[in-house]
């Protein structure tokens, strides 16, 4: 096995709860893969999943999600009184290893200015997508709508592409395909 640093193209999607991140961030990893490039997914809250299982016997299953307890564990606990950076540093620690072994890393769950920013301080080809989906409930209380987790990007102008995420899938994947042939390019120029 050969070890070299890839230098990933670094997509990072954005977006409020259930607005099309997941399906965004698989659509460009599938896009990518049949080009024949190695993808991975990464996710903030996959290390507040991990003890949000722990805390309440939570199995992990988005239908059974403790919504309210990842916000205030996230938000309340970690950020607030542990690091506010926590999430980031650990995420930029992810980026730096897998980088060795994958040509396209996906973050599917950006949620905060400094989730987009400090990525792209310490690496070079990170591109920020944020999704929309306008006049879609997504079911969450007022509560959790009001959440600091679903608000801080309100105000955030710093994408690299915005999409609005209205008609059918096959739409929404011609979308992506665009953006994903675009930094495409953007690269194979670079490195000629």
């Amino acid at each position: 096995m050969e070890i070299y640093n890839h230098n990933p193209i670094i997509y990072i999607v954005c977006g409020k709860a259930r607005h099309g991140k997941d399906t965004v961030a698989g659509m460009i990893r599938e896009i990518c893969e049949e080009k024949g490039l190695k993808t991975i997914n990464l996710q903030y809250s996959s290390y507040i999943k991990e003890y949000a299982k722990k805390i309440s016997n939570w199995d992990g299953s988005e239908e059974t999600k403790p919504r309210e307890l990842l916000q205030k564990l996230g938000t309340e606990v970690i950020r607030q009184n542990i690091d506010y950076l926590f999430f980031v540093k650990n995420i930029c620690n992810d980026i730096r290893v897998y980088s060795y072994f994958f040509d396209i890393i996906t973050i599917s769950d950006s949620r905060f200015k400094v989730e987009v920013d400090i990525p792209r301080e310490n690496f070079d080809r990170v591109v920020a997508i944020h999704i929309e989906r306008p006049n879609f409930d997504n079911g969450l209380t007022e509560e959790q709508k009001n959440h600091p987790s679903e608000k801080d990007l309100d105000d955030y102008d710093k994408y690299d592409y915005r999409i609005i995420n209205d008609g059918t899938l096959e739409e929404l994947k011609e979308k992506v395909r665009e953006i994903v042939e675009k930094e495409m390019m953007k690269y194979e120029k670079t490195n000629k």
